[in-house]
Formats: C-alpha cells, structure tokens, sequence
C-alpha cells in the first residue's frame, strides 16, 4: 500500500466582489495549492489573498503552484478555444510571471504549475500544445514541477524534456474506460460523497487500479490527488476526505 500522497486543491478563483469556494477553510487540509492566474479566474488581489492565507500555513510545508488557463473568465476556463502554440506558450510564461512577482513580495517561491480546466484536457489532445506549455514551464525554470493526468500524455512530453511531473488522480470525478474524466455534463460525473471519494482515492493507493464509470478497471498510479475548490463544500469535502485518508493509514504531504 501506498502511504504518502500530495493532496492538492485548486484555490485562488474569486474576481473582484465575486466570492468562489471558501479558501481559508480549505488550506488547513491540503498539502499544495495551485492558485488561479487571472486568466480563467482570479485577480491581482485575489492572488495576494491567496498567498497571504498559503504563508499562513506555510511552516507545515504547504507547496504553492501556479493554475494557469484559457483567457475564458466568463467560461471559467472549461470551454475549448483555438488556440496557437505561441500564444499558449506566451500566456503560460504571463500567467506565471504574473504569480511569481506576488509570491516573491509575500517571501514565497512557486513550486508547480498545472493546467486549469479545458486546457488541462487540450494538452492531452494535442502534442504540439503540451510541447508548448512545457516549454513555457522549463523556461521559467526547470525545476517546476509539472502536475497533469497520472499516466497521460503531458507528463510524457514533460519526462521527455527532463521536467519534474507529479502524475495526478481526482478524489471528485469520475474516469472514463480510457483514463480521462468524465465530461461534467454527464451524469455522475462529480462525486458530491466524500466518502466514496475516499474509497476512490484507496483504491489506488491499495490496489494501484481505480474503477471506471462503466465498471472497467484502470491501472492507475498517483503522486498527488485533486479537490475542486469551487465546490459548495470545499472546505467539509477536504477536511472529511483528509480525516478518512489518514485513519487508513496514509500520510499527507507535498514532498520534494
């Protein structure tokens, strides 16, 4: 059985007096954060909001990481766009650099980058973007790691390019036969239970497969499991779900 895991959560997605999910009640459970950059969501202040609430927790070893996306506030970044691999490459350099200067005022340092929403999904479609976007990555340094779907094709090209990765399951979604998430417009899609996102979650660390939604079994590794911080119940999501994996035995942190 596996016993460490990085729990992770996508953070940092209010605009302006618009209020999404509940941050600060959502880091105390987490070991890495993957802050929104203002291009699918998020602002400026929103950023610095974040990364105060991330220095916070910061002597327990929270890892804070960069969640870049589409130019799609209105989508929230989960619609496809054209889009050329110059653009995305500028636009990923952008968005970190945007983050980075925040962090380096609060005496933080970023850690990871991953990919939000629809373009999380793009980088496994097409090779040339997933070039792009690694590209970007190493260029700003090629120590950051790279956080994508376990087993996918980002993190091939990343491991190609010599860039750290982080292979990653959701505690929340559901998978396809095929290893990708379940489109959210279908049925059963989110796991609203927190408990059967914990059973999901076990089943990797015990048995190194996960259960598709038609019941076929995937072989599935982890570095590093996923909550949605846009949840309604981020914050109880996280803390029953981080209750449940350390009363199985499991140990949760960012690692190196």
């Amino acid at each position: 059985m596996q016993t460490h895991i990085d729990l992770n959560c996508d953070l940092g997605e209010s605009f302006g007096p618009w209020k999404m999910g509940n941050d600060a009640g959502v880091i105390p459970f987490v070991s890495s954060i993957n802050i929104a950059c203002g291009f699918h969501a998020g602002d400026s202040r929103t950023m610095q909001q974040t990364l105060i609430l991330a220095k916070l927790h910061g002597m327990r070893g929270l890892a804070i990481g960069a969640h870049t996306g589409l130019p799609d506030l209105r989508g929230f970044g989960r619609r496809e766009l054209a889009l050329d691999a110059q653009d995305l490459y500028c636009d990923t350099l952008y968005q970190l650099g945007a983050l980075a200067a925040l962090a380096k005022a609060a005496g933080l340092t970023i850690r990871h980058i991953k990919p939000h929403g629809a373009l999380y999904h793009m980088l496994e479609q097409q090779p040339k973007l997933a070039h792009s976007f690694v590209s970007a990555a190493k260029d700003f340094s090629p120590t950051l790691q790279i956080y994508g779907l376990a087993q996918g094709k980002l993190l091939s090209c990343a491991a190609g390019l010599g860039m750290p990765v982080k292979h990653e399951i959701f505690a929340d979604r559901r998978y396809l036969p095929n290893g990708g998430l379940v489109p959210r417009g279908q049925p059963g899609a989110v796991i609203e239970d927190a408990n059967i996102a914990a059973a999901q979650v076990m089943q990797v660390l015990q048995h190194g497969k996960l259960t598709a939604l038609d019941g076929a079994e995937l072989a599935l590794a982890a570095d590093t499991v996923c909550i949605h911080g846009d949840r309604a119940d981020a914050a109880e999501f996280a803390a029953a779900l981080h209750t449940q994996l350390c009363a199985s035995g499991v140990r949760i942190g960012a690692g190196t």
